[in-house]
């Protein structure tokens, strides 16, 4: 029989992050490198909170992050109570919400060339490479016990990955190789004062992609390739580069050997001002990495999309292909998370939302990821029938539709529509039937307009585009659906 062990084991690479010295500057693509407390941050005020964020290192919150009163308000996410601190519950729009954009991320991560595969959530404490490897990879792990032997809860996808691909038969015809898993779930045993909604979990879905590559010359360059990859994920999931700010991270002597690799993703992919952070030594199997970071309403960043250059792990798991002359050598692999954990962008966009409230904007979601994309409020009973035939309609052309029937005044029923960030409120009542239109109140735009039940689906078809859909799998109507805790 299994069990939790809630001993924690610190791997040698936290104890060794305790002791990096680390040079903070600003990689700006007009001035150069400038050190970051002489840098003139007038009109970079968010990098400016992100770089004060990085330097002081205060990961704990003084107060409630504002996205844990909106997950619980639009019945997302909760907590969990019968669980392990920072592991959640998603209610069906949550649900939803996190399924589509796993779904997205998987697909554009297959459009880039992956090949999906899956493997274990834990792994033995004896195989020597993975134990070795965990004292190299910066994060606690839980211990799960079965018998006498002891094992460790995923916190990555790599162990699976590597110990996959050892076993495999692999050319230089076949590089670079792209690995993909939608890890969940991945455990980590984050501190209990840093854990804050859903942006910091210890169980939490992050796609995890490995590419491995024959030589550094070409880890840059795919390096390069997977920064603007990132860059795009972000902005079709609707995060736009002025949203989040860039950190580059790597070893003094990465930079001395490769200071115009590194000027070029700022000034040609970046086009912004980026946080540098230099190291003394390599703590980790890692050097460099970038992080594209969300500042949220306290200030705080959480990590999105990640890359790494990884120079141990070929080595340390065996991992080789076979050159244009027959000769075994190994790799220099790169770990992307194309978005970062798929909690934290979800953390991220509603943390955008209210920062956009708080300065005078309407918030709402992507309307892609929105639960109900149109909601019908019939007047009156007898515009229920009507009301239910343009909702099937709609769905059947791919769009979340759903019903008002309850009992309330239409002013509540708009009120509670507004309350839910539903892009589109379609009122119908006589006027509405003998013109065959909808009166429509489009979020973020003042008054009402009219509009057929044609014209509301080409409109909402055209902005979701080719981005995932999926069905509510709550009830159409209101009055059919339980109330979750929020």
């Amino acid at each position: 029989m299994a069990s939790v062990n809630n001993e924690q084991k610190e791997s040698e690479s936290l104890k060794e992050e305790d002791k990096v010295i680390s040079t903070w500057y600003i990689l700006d693509p007009k001035e150069g490198l400038v050190e970051a407390d002489k840098y003139d941050f007038k009109d970079h005020q968010n990098l400016k909170k992100f770089a004060d964020y990085e330097i002081k290192k205060v990961r704990s919150y003084a107060g409630e992050p504002p996205h844990i009163k909106l997950m619980q308000k639009l019945e997302l996410v909760d907590y969990e109570p019968g669980s392990d601190p920072g592991n959640m519950r998603f209610y069906p729009n949550g649900r939803l919400i996190k399924g589509l954009l796993e779904r997205y991320v998987s697909n554009k991560t297959a459009e880039y060339g992956a090949i999906e595969v899956e493997t274990p959530l834990m792994y033995s404490y004896e195989h020597p490479a993975l134990k070795d490897y965990l004292n190299r990879f910066p994060a606690r792990h839980y211990i799960v016990k079965s018998d006498e032997n002891e094992y460790f809860l995923r916190f990555a996808a790599c162990f699976g990955q590597f110990l996959m691909m050892h076993d495999a038969v692999i050319s230089y015809k076949n590089l670079p190789l792209k690995v993909y898993e939608l890890a969940r779930y991945a455990f980590r045993r984050e501190k209990s004062g840093e854990l804050a909604g859903i942006k910091r979990l210890r169980a939490f879905t992050m796609p995890d992609m490995h590419t491995l590559c024959g030589d550094f010359t070409l880890a840059k360059e795919e390096f390069g390739k997977q920064f603007g990859f990132c860059q795009n994920v972000l902005s079709e999931i609707g995060i736009l580069e002025e949203q989040y700010e860039a950190a580059i991270r790597f070893t003094q002597d990465f930079w001395k050997e490769n200071r115009e690799f590194v000027e070029s993703l700022v000034k040609d992919k970046l086009k912004k001002p980026a946080l540098i952070e230099m190291w003394n030594f390599r703590y980790a199997y890692f050097d460099p990495k970038f992080e594209f970071n969300v500042i949220d309403a306290s200030g705080k960043a959480g990590a999105l999309s990640t890359v790494q250059i990884d120079h141990e792990n070929s080595e340390r798991y065996g991992l080789k292909y076979v050159d244009n002359e027959g000769n075994s050598k190994g790799f220099k692999i790169l770990h992307c998370s194309p978005s970062g954990a798929i909690e934290r962008v979800i953390h991220a966009l509603l943390e955008l939302a209210y920062i956009k409230q708080e300065n005078g904007g309407i918030a709402a979601l992507p309307l892609w990821l929105t639960p109900t994309q149109v909601r019908l409020v019939p007047i009156s009973d007898r515009h229920l029938e009507k009301c239910v035939e343009v909702a099937n309609k709609l769905v059947a052309a791919g769009i979340r539709a759903d019903i008002d029937d309850t009992g309330n005044t239409m002013g509540k029923k708009i009120s509670n529509a507004e309350q839910e960030w539903i892009p589109y409120i379609c009122v119908i009542g006589d006027k509405e039937m003998q013109a065959n239109k909808l009166s429509v109140r489009e979020r973020g735009i003042e008054g009402q307009s009219n509009m057929s039940g044609d014209e509301i689906e080409k409109k909402i078809n055209d902005q979701i585009g080719n981005m995932p859909r999926g069905r509510l799998t709550l009830s159409m109507l209101l009055s059919k659906r339980p109330i979750f805790k929020g």
